[in-house]
């Protein structure tokens, strides 16, 4: 007996039917465009609301449409800096709150310009917040 004979038989995950793989594909699209018509019926609201919900039904899209895929490169090649975070959060363990933070940190400097920073002053108090406890 050789040690490959003893280890045990590698697993694979069984393969689904074509069909199952286009329902999955097809429910992935319907389910990401709800959602992101509930995105555009909840922007108008006060708050960002609308705007990590559509990003969520983005998402879903280009999992499922290699068509939606090709249009998103295009853009990203075009408006780099716009699209980097939705790029990240389509990666496989996305740093969720990294993102959202940093993209909360660009939206400030867009709005508020050079004047003044809220957030980065939050930001700041939080962090020595930290030191102070530990």
């Amino acid at each position: 007996m050789t040690a490959l004979s003893l280890a045990p038989p590698a697993r694979r995950r069984p393969e689904a039917s074509d069909f199952l793989r286009r329902v999955n594909k097809a429910a992935g699209m319907t389910l990401g465009f709800l959602i992101i018509v509930l995105g555009l019926l909840i922007a108008p609201l006060p708050g960002p609301g609308g705007v990590p919900v559509i990003t969520l039904g983005l998402i879903l899209v280009l999992r499922a449409s290699y068509g939606a895929k090709r249009l998103f490169v295009k853009a990203v090649r075009r408006w780099p800096r716009a699209l980097s975070p939705v790029r990240r959060l389509l990666r496989r363990n996305p740093p969720v709150l990294q993102i959202f933070w940093q993209s909360l940190l660009r939206l400030e400097r867009l709005i508020a310009g050079k004047r003044r920073h809220p957030v980065t002053g939050l930001r700041r108090a939080w962090k020595g917040h930290r030191r102070a406890a530990a």
